[in-house]
């Protein structure tokens, strides 16, 4: 009785949760995601519960990044939709207004079903259609470049933060860092409206944002893992699409300078 104790103690202290069988015997419990901790502390409960979000938030971005693929591909391949987008800046004016105007009712209305995955649809198509756009004028092996590295970093950093948490660290304290970048950022690419930068410091600019967008990711990653609660996994989804959309658009910024 005591070994059947210190055996349970023993799962319970290095992350693994165990279930009893009909014959008495030990199995891991799939549903707390495969047995692991997500980070020193958690109960297996909310252990349960969050491998739950984290599901489905993946889920969720899986189809968005897939989306974007398709309707990216068939935007920069379609010549009359290309012809269409190159002809009309008021028209690429107002999609890049779009994604601004639906992220209001986006965080409004996340909780209801299916109203919040109707407007993620249209945030996402809004964002595709300007990521097509941007992809048009551009070699297709660099933008293949930039889709192969942009995968890499960020299942790289992906695994990392849940390896990190994993370990007890925290990175919240990247948060006011990234907000003060991230607003020099758009001031910066203001200015650029006005006084262009030239092809080094476009490139220069290019990988700037692509290590603050890294470590965007790394950041709403550990949010997900700790902070986000169980109802926001539609708000969790889209800031991890945004980190991902950003990246790949710097790495494409800067690839497509070191060509020129």
């Amino acid at each position: 009785m005591k070994a059947r104790e210190k055996g349970e103690k023993s799962s319970e202290m290095y992350g693994y949760a165990s279930v009893s069988n009909k014959d008495g015997a030990k199995e891991i419990d799939l549903e707390a995601g495969n047995g692991k901790i997500l980070y020193p502390g958690l109960s297996f409960g909310e252990n349960q519960l969050r491998w739950g979000l984290i599901r489905k938030v993946y889920v969720i971005l899986a189809a968005q990044l897939v989306l974007t693929t398709i309707v990216s591909a068939a935007t920069a391949l379609y010549t009359p939709m290309n012809d269409l987008l190159k002809a009309n800046s008021g028209f690429v004016l107002f999609l890049s207004v779009v994604p601004f105007i639906l992220l209001w009712p986006l965080h409004v209305y996340h909780q209801k079903h299916p109203v919040n995955l109707i407007i993620l649809g249209l945030f996402t198509i809004s964002l595709s259609l300007l990521v097509g756009a941007s992809c048009a004028n551009i070699e297709g092996n660099i933008v293949l470049e930039a889709l192969i590295l942009t995968s890499a970093v960020v299942c790289s950093l992906t695994a990392y933060t849940f390896w990190a948490a994993k370990k007890g660290k925290d990175f919240s304290f990247l948060g006011p860092i990234l907000f003060t970048s991230l607003i020099i950022l758009i001031l910066t690419s203001f200015i650029q409206v006005f006084f262009p930068l030239g092809s080094t410091s476009t490139a220069v600019y290019g990988g700037i944002s692509a290590l603050i967008f890294c470590g965007y990711i790394v950041y709403d990653t550990d949010h997900l893992i700790k902070r986000f609660s169980y109802d926001e996994y539609i708000l969790a989804s889209v800031a991890l699409y945004l980190d991902i959309l950003n990246l790949f658009l710097s790495i494409l910024r800067v690839l497509s300078q070191r060509n020129n």
